[in-house]
């Protein structure tokens, strides 16, 4: 093996090595969000839920279920393919999973947020909170890594 073709194979094992430990951080939140909205729905209390709420806690479980999905996925795609010298493949395909991921996370836990709220106080309160949720998501997880990386390409 040549000393580039070395390279490049460090590279893309390092890449899918920090990428999967990255992903085990996303992993416990998602873990934990969704354990909290399968039990409430098994609740005395969620049979009271308006049905703005039960519609809520439905999508909210969904958005869940597509973060637990995509961001377990890089891991299922490794084990499957990591004798076949797909590395690269792994690594790029696993670097989509993990953002939109990491953005239906971001969605499900705008949505938890807002259901607790409506909850405990209702209305527009619900919708304001979710908002400011949905907003230091946005900005936290996207809107300011992406101004750096526009920033480094200048």
């Amino acid at each position: 093996m040549s000393e580039p073709e070395a390279d490049d194979r460090e590279r893309l094992v390092r890449n899918l090595n920090e990428l999967l430990q990255e992903l085990r951080v996303a992993q416990a939140g998602v873990q934990i969000l969704f354990a909290f909205l399968l039990g409430a729905a098994f609740t005395e209390p969620f049979r009271d839920a308006s049905p703005f709420q039960r519609a809520l806690h439905l999508v909210t479980v969904m958005l869940a279920t597509g973060a637990t999905a995509l961001l377990t996925a890089p891991a299922a795609w490794h084990r499957l393919l990591f004798r076949h010298g797909r590395r690269e493949q792994i690594v790029r395909a696993a670097n989509r999973f993990a953002l939109a991921g990491l953005a239906l996370l971001a969605a499900a836990m705008t949505g938890a947020v807002a259901l607790v709220a409506d909850v405990v106080l209702s209305g527009w309160w619900a919708v304001a909170l979710g908002g400011v949720s949905g907003t230091l998501y946005a900005f936290l997880w996207f809107v300011w890594p992406s101004r750096l990386r526009h920033d480094d390409q200048r």
